[in-house]
C-alpha cells in the first residue's frame, strides 16, 4: 500500500525550464523596479520645480543630482532586461535544437536496426534470386513460343474464329405454340377502329 502512494512521479520540468522560469521572474522584477523608479523620477521633478519656485535652489539641485543617478540606474536595468530576454531566447532555442537532435538520433537508431535486419548481402541475394526467376520464366515463354508449328498456329486461329462465331449466333426461337388469347383480349382485338374523317 505504501509503495503505491509513496512512489515518486518523475517531473516533466527540466533544468532548462527552471532556468527559463527564474530568468523570466528576474526580468519581471526588474520591470517592476523600472516602474517604481519612473514614478519616483516624476515625483522628484515636481518637487524640484516646487523647490525652485520657493527659492530653494541648492535643495532643488541636490534633488536633480539624485534624479540623474536614478536615470542612469534605469538605463542599466534596460540593459539587464535585454540580456535576460536574450538568455531566455537562447535557452528556448537550445531546447528546440536538443529536440531536433533527439529526433535525429532516434531516426538514426531506427535506420541502423533496419540495416542490421537487411544487410547488403541479403539485398544482393534477393535481387539475384528475382533475376533468376525472371530469366527462368523467359526461358519457359521462349520454349512455349518456339514449340508451336505452323499447323498449331492455324488450329489456334480456327478455334479462335469458331469461338467468335459462337458469340455472334442468335439464340433459337421457342418451338412451343403461343398461348390462345382470352375472350376479353379477343373482343378488344375485333373492335372496329374509328375512322378518320377527311377535312373538306
Amino acid at each position: 500500500m505504501g509503495n503505491i502512494f509513496g512512489r515518486k512521479r518523475r517531473s516533466r520540468v527540466t533544468e532548462q525550464d527552471k532556468a527559463v522560469l527564474q530568468l523570466k521572474q528576474q526580468r519581471d522584477k526588474l520591470k517592476q523596479y523600472q516602474k517604481k523608479i519612473t514614478l519616483q523620477l516624476q515625483r522628484e521633478r515636481e518637487v524640484a520645480k516646487q523647490l525652485l519656485h520657493d527659492g530653494k535652489k541648492e535643495k532643488a539641485k541636490l534633488l536633480l543630482k539624485k534624479k540623474r543617478y536614478q536615470e542612469q540606474l534605469l538605463e542599466k536595468t534596460d540593459n539587464q532586461i535585454s540580456n535576460l530576454e536574450k538568455m531566455v531566447e537562447d535557452i528556448e532555442f537550445a531546447q528546440i535544437e536538443m529536440k531536433v537532435i533527439e529526433g535525429l538520433k532516434i531516426g538514426n537508431d531506427c535506420l541502423k536496426k533496419m540495416h542490421e535486419i537487411m544487410s547488403i548481402e541479403d539485398v544482393e541475394r534477393i535481387m539475384d534470386e528475382t533475376q533468376e526467376g525472371i530469366d527462368y520464366q523467359r526461358q519457359i515463354d521462349e520454349l512455349l513460343a518456339g514449340s508451336l508449328t505452323t499447323e498449331d498456329e492455324e488450329a489456334i486461329l480456327e478455334e479462335l474464329e469458331a469461338i467468335t462465331q459462337e458469340e455472334l449466333e442468335l439464340p433459337e426461337a421457342p418451338k412451343e405454340p403461343l398461348p390462345e388469347p382470352t375472350p376479353e383480349k379477343q373482343a378488344v382485338k375485333n373492335k372496329p377502329k374509328p375512322q378518320m374523317v377527311a377535312a373538306s
